[in-house]
């Protein structure tokens, strides 16, 4: 049990965020109205996705410095959860867009550069598919994966405050700090980010064990 403490935390953080995202009361803001409690799932899912990213680069690196094919499962299966809260992110972010700017889609700076970023993993895992030879696959996978993440970071977080954009905090728009005045959703936003964080790290983690039973499985 002391060893799955993490887990119960996590798990207890998101039951606790969601109910509160929900139910719990919220700041009487123009435009933004009841579509703000949407920042305690949007946003997380976001940071569980470059914590996951995070994570892979570092298996990446270590696979290359070990050549050990256990990092290179590791690599793979965080960008598996990682991909799976991007996808959540964007789709999230559609929704609040819906309702504040009218449209799910309006090919926003940010909307458009999350996608990218996005998609930056969805060839990681095209390239990994094409090929066969199982050390040439985890090194030039690894090589990829090292060169992807920066280029993520600058998508996400330097090119949209280079431009105009309609997303609070890019482009001239103030954050949600400026938002929260009283700071209450803080007390719901923080555990939102690290509990979603957990979840995404508990998911990695069951991932890369199915993988290894997979793999055990097949040489049997």
């Amino acid at each position: 049990m002391y060893k799955s403490w993490w887990k119960i935390l996590g798990a207890v953080l998101v039951i606790y965020t969601t109910v509160y995202g929900f139910l719990g009361n919220v700041p009487a803001l123009p435009i933004l109205h009841e579509s703000i409690r949407n920042l305690y799932f949007h946003v997380p899912m976001w940071f569980s996705m470059i914590v996951l990213f995070s994570v892979s680069v570092f298996h990446s690196i270590k696979y290359l410095s070990s050549g050990n094919p256990a990092n290179d499962l590791k690599a793979v299966e965080s960008i598996n959860a990682g991909i799976v809260f991007g996808i959540l992110g964007i789709i999230t972010g559609a929704i609040w867009a819906k309702f504040t700017w009218g449209q799910a889609w309006s090919f926003d700076v940010k909307q458009n550069f999350a996608a990218i970023a996005l998609l930056l993993y969805f060839a990681y895992l095209i390239l990994r598919n094409a090929i066969d030879e199982e050390q040439k696959r985890a090194k030039i996978s690894a090589i990829y994966n090292i060169f992807a993440f920066p280029m993520m970071v600058v998508l996400l977080f330097v090119l949209p405050r280079l431009s105009d954009s309609l997303h609070p905090g890019n482009g001239g728009n103030p954050g949600f700090n400026s938002y929260d005045l009283d700071s209450k959703m803080r007390m719901v936003f923080y555990p939102a980010c690290l509990g979603w964080i957990l979840i995404g790290y508990w998911i990695y983690t069951l991932l890369y064990r199915v993988r290894i039973l997979e793999k055990k499985e097949n040489q049997l």
